[in-house]
């Protein structure tokens, strides 16, 4: 069974236990995937190896980010470019959050679970990701920097926590 199908019986299942109509449930809205740069800013072709292995992990092309303010202190102009972002939506991400639940975070070292204070105010799930490398993607050979992301779940009609925490285990996310 897909994670699309699932998701939908388990909304289903929700709104009779809890007695809601399926729209006032929480809806997984989009998953934005960001990475910075960092030192290697300077170097073009560590730049070109994380854009290529983004695309190889999202299934499409990054947009880049750009500094708004100058900050002297890491060394930032304004208009820099600073990293790269991926949004996902529809099918992408369903396929994107299910290879993320069912391999990456399998294949991560010493993973206990996301922990409960990854959800944010507003019930959005954000955590990240040390190295690439657990990405099935990407080839260990073709790497030529090391590099970090952060993974952004945004849900929509979060206002209930644990209705939120319901859904994304349905997703198969693991939580401490």
């Amino acid at each position: 069974m897909r994670l699309k199908d699932k998701i939908d019986k388990a909304t289903k299942e929700m709104a009779q236990k809890n007695s809601l109509p399926i729209l006032a449930l929480p809806k997984i809205q989009k998953v934005v995937i960001n990475v910075g740069v960092g030192q290697h800013k300077e170097s073009k072709e560590a730049l070109e190896s994380i854009e290529k292995q983004m695309i190889q992990i999202a299934g499409q092309k990054p947009l880049k980010t750009q500094a708004k303010i100058s900050i002297s202190g890491f060394k930032v102009r304004e208009g820099q470019h600073v990293g790269y972002v991926v949004t996902l939506r529809g099918k992408r991400m369903f396929d994107f959050i299910e290879r993320l639940n069912t391999v990456v975070l399998a294949r991560s070292r010493e993973f206990d679970g996301i922990p409960m204070r990854s959800l944010d105010r507003n019930n959005n799930l954000t955590f990240a990701i040390k190295e690439q490398l657990v990405f099935p993607e990407i080839k260990p050979d073709d790497v030529k920097v090391v590099w970090g992301m952060a993974i952004s779940i945004s849900i929509k009609n979060a206002s209930n926590k644990d209705l939120v925490v319901e859904l994304l285990k349905e997703a198969g996310f693991v939580f401490k």
